[in-house]
């Protein structure tokens, strides 16, 4: 590792941009390329290693000679912009995909996984050297291909750790019980992989699954320190399984960030190899812990190079724009890549549209935008950077609704976006009028108007419903405590308050019409939000239509029958948003609506319009 020419590593982040045959593309290139500037190593998404074995339809693989020309072209075009590069090989086991047609399930066992999939076939001897032959052949094309590392996965709940984890390995062979057992597979793949290349082997690792009964970390250093002996390049130590612990193993913001750090600096303490530290390493501030407490000497940067691929150029002082922040919200990259979209990022709306290129304009305008929000903060730099000119109007606080983000727990790196966007603002010079527009400050001068004044809540029309909130009861002033409370619609804005009100040890009940608690959250976050408000006793009520409030107590009716909810405190009312244009839109010049105003959406869907919007005036 050490021709590197820096210590940052890419990690292997799954794109999902090929087209079902598993080979590099011009979509490829374009996001490497952009990232492989200012970087020690890229390791690719992982590579397939059987067609048979995929995790997802749009993987690269390295199944069959027919990868070999892309990942050779590939491997070039980083070791021109002075990048190593690193090949990923994973066999996920009982994690390949069952939606896709000829997966085929394996693993130390015959258990599902608790998260969902197919029934796997417990390995036989046969199995067990089949899956030992596709690592082989696969690091074969990786050193054809020029790959000058090559990374293999033991941790993250897929095959080898499905064999050295107990909670997983039950079997009564020389392949499980003991620590030397259960291990003895991992090294044997090692073994062949090392027999067939000459490549340096980096091990991926969970430092710890976060499961009492699964891979912990006195067994890793145990198992590091047999690495060692077999001299493998470095440990990349990571954690969690994607089984058990999900949010560990995507590094979630739900998840208390340096965890992995203090692993990976224990192993380092306990073992003289290489170590890589990764997890959530998104800001400078982080780089500049690991290096002074952790005295790391390789850090693997994932969701930050693509919320900005210039990430490792700014934190080496060779760029001078600001960092674009990572949120560690898996909104993007992770709900992409498992929608088939491919990945894509809430705060960089150019991921997976690297090829793109956002002209300077030749016939320079002036607008006006109405509204200070994401997609109008977005639109004003934007148009900004290709040379428009761009007044702003704002009539309260710039962010706008997105202000309410970091106020529900685990939340909080959502406000780092607002304070780039508005550090964004003030940097390029963008004119921003702080005041209520009405029509008649959109004068002549102005060659079109963009409206990005954002939604409203919808208010149902509730008998006796007067005095309520909405999400305004995020602000600290409004926060109660030790009240009963009542929300009305059980989406992501009401979960989302929820867990903040819960959190100040009020009783929450959450009513909603139909059944899907959280519907278009996150899936982690979803997950963790829905778990902690069952811990916390909130009362759920599906299919549940309130008719009237009087006083304390509200009447609605639940699946046909009259029920009622007494001594409520407050109400909450959450069952969606409404676009918001605040007058007539009438006017000479051409009117544009982006973001809510246009269409009521999420945050990515916003920034992505006021993007495309502004590259196209």
């Amino acid at each position: 590792m050490k021709n590197l020419k820096n210590k940052f590593i890419m990690a292997p982040i799954k794109l999902g941009y090929a087209n079902g045959d598993g080979l590099v593309n011009e979509k490829h290139v374009s996001f490497y390329e952009q990232r492989s500037h200012n970087i020690g190593a890229i390791t690719l998404e992982p590579l397939y290693l059987d067609s048979g074995l995929r995790e997802i339809p749009t993987q690269l693989g390295i199944d069959n000679d027919d990868k070999i020309p892309g990942l050779t072209q590939l491997v070039k075009l980083l070791h021109k912009n002075g990048a190593k590069a690193i090949a990923h090989l994973n066999h996920p086991g009982r994690m390949a995909n069952p939606k896709i047609p000829g997966n085929y399930f394996v693993s130390s066992t015959d258990k599902v996984c608790e998260t969902g999939g197919a029934t796997p076939k417990q390995m036989t001897k046969e199995d067990i050297q089949h899956a030992i032959n596709v690592f082989t052949a696969a690091a074969i094309r990786a050193e054809k291909a020029g790959f000058d590392f090559i990374e293999l996965q033991f941790g993250h709940g897929y095959l080898l750790a499905q064999y050295i984890s107990p909670k997983v390995n039950q079997r009564t062979d020389e392949y499980g019980g003991s620590f030397e057992n259960r291990t003895k597979f991992a090294f044997e793949v090692l073994e062949a992989v090392k027999n067939v290349t000459k490549l340096p082997i980096i091990i991926r690792i969970s430092g710890d699954e976060m499961i009492p009964d699964g891979i912990r970390l006195p067994e890793m250093i145990e198992f590091v320190k047999m690495l060692k002996e077999k001299s493998v390049e470095a440990i990349h130590v990571s954690a969690g399984t994607v089984c058990n612990t999900p949010p560990w193993f995507f590094q979630h913001m739900f998840v208390p960030k340096g965890k992995t750090w203090e692993f990976a600096a224990k192993i380092k303490a306990e073992v003289n190899v290489p170590v890589i530290f990764v997890g959530q390493i998104n800001m400078k501030e982080d780089i500049l812990l690991l290096e002074n407490k952790y005295q790391a000497e390789y850090m693997a940067i994932g969701r930050a190079l693509v919320a900005d691929p210039k990430f490792t150029g700014k934190i080496l002082g060779k760029e001078k724009d600001p960092i674009t922040p990572c949120l560690a919200c898996a909104e993007g990259c992770l709900g992409g890549v498992k929608s088939g979209k491919g990945l894509q990022c809430l705060v960089n709306p150019l991921t997976g549209r690297e090829t793109e290129v956002t002209e300077i304009t030749k016939h320079p305008k002036q607008y006006a935008i109405i509204g200070g929000g994401l997609a109008g903060m977005e639109a004003a730099i934007v148009l900004k950077k290709r040379g428009h000119h761009v007044d702003l109007f704002e009539k309260n606080k710039l962010g706008g609704q997105f202000n309410l983000a970091p106020l529900t727990p685990n939340k909080k790196s959502m406000g780092r976006l607002v304070l780039y966007f508005v550090d964004e603002l003030k940097n390029k010079g963008i004119n921003v009028i702080y005041k209520e527009v009405i029509k008649s400050d959109i004068t002549d001068k102005y060659d079109g108007v963009i409206f990005a004044t954002g939604s409203q809540p919808k208010i149902p029309s509730i008998d006796g419903l007067i005095k309520y909130y909405w999400a305004d009861i995020l602000i600290e002033e409004n926060i109660p405590e030790n009240k009963k409370i009542l929300i009305i619609g059980g989406g992501l804005i009401g979960v989302d308050i929820a867990t903040a009100l819960i959190a100040a040890n009020n009783t929450v009940i959450i009513v909603k019409r139909t059944t899907d608690f959280g519907e278009d959250m996150e899936m982690i976050a979803k997950t963790l939000s829905l778990k902690m408000m069952k811990e916390k006793g909130t009362v759920f009520s599906d299919h549940t239509n309130i008719k009237k409030i009087k006083g304390k107590t509200v009447f609605a009716e639940k699946d046909g029958k009259n029920i009622q909810f007494e001594d409520i405190d407050i109400i909450v009312v959450s069952i969606g948003m409404e676009s918001y244009i605040p007058f007539n839109a009438e006017f000479e010049m051409p009117v544009y609506y982006i973001g809510d105003a246009k269409s009521v959406g999420k945050a990515q869907n916003a920034i992505y319009d006021a993007y495309k919007l502004a590259r196209s005036l």
